[in-house]
């Protein structure tokens, strides 16, 4: 049963979105060609949080995934780079990404905190989520390979 994973993270300073805009994209360029990789998005919320809502096979396409490639490397610079960060996953019977109002709800009712160097107030009071839902800015699909002739 696939596995839909959400995640949330606000950056503690202006100075660091171009870098974290590369990582991004590239994180999500690996997603496309990963094994297991069933969709995901990309989003943002009005109080500049970023937001990914991805689908996978499995727990183990899913953690594959994120202990490789330009993914693994981001990992480390966003406890500098972020002052709130936090995630949701869960198992569902088909690969369907939730609607950005129940990814919000989920975040709040389900989210867990990660770890970062300098929490905001907010972090440090353990809230996981924004006021705002997110708006969905950039679809990615996994990465067909062509059929064999």
């Amino acid at each position: 049963m696939p596995l839909v994973t959400i995640t949330r993270l606000h950056l503690r300073a202006q100075r660091y979105f171009p870098i974290f805009t590369i990582y991004s994209l590239a994180s999500a360029l690996q997603a496309r060609r990963s094994a297991g990789f069933l969709g995901g998005v990309l989003a943002n919320d009005a109080e500049r949080g970023a937001w990914t809502m991805t689908a996978w096979r499995d727990e183990a396409a899913m953690r594959a995934f994120r202990n490789r490639g330009m993914h693994s490397k981001a990992m480390p610079r966003l406890l500098k780079w972020c002052d709130e960060a936090s995630f949701a996953h869960w198992v569902q019977s088909d690969a369907r990404l939730p609607e950005p109002g129940e990814a919000h709800r989920r975040m709040r009712a389900e989210g867990h905190l990660s770890k970062v160097s300098y929490p905001s107030t907010a972090h440090a009071d353990g809230v996981t989520v924004s006021a705002s839902a997110p708006v969905i800015g950039l679809r990615v699909t996994p990465k067909r390979t062509p059929s064999p002739r």
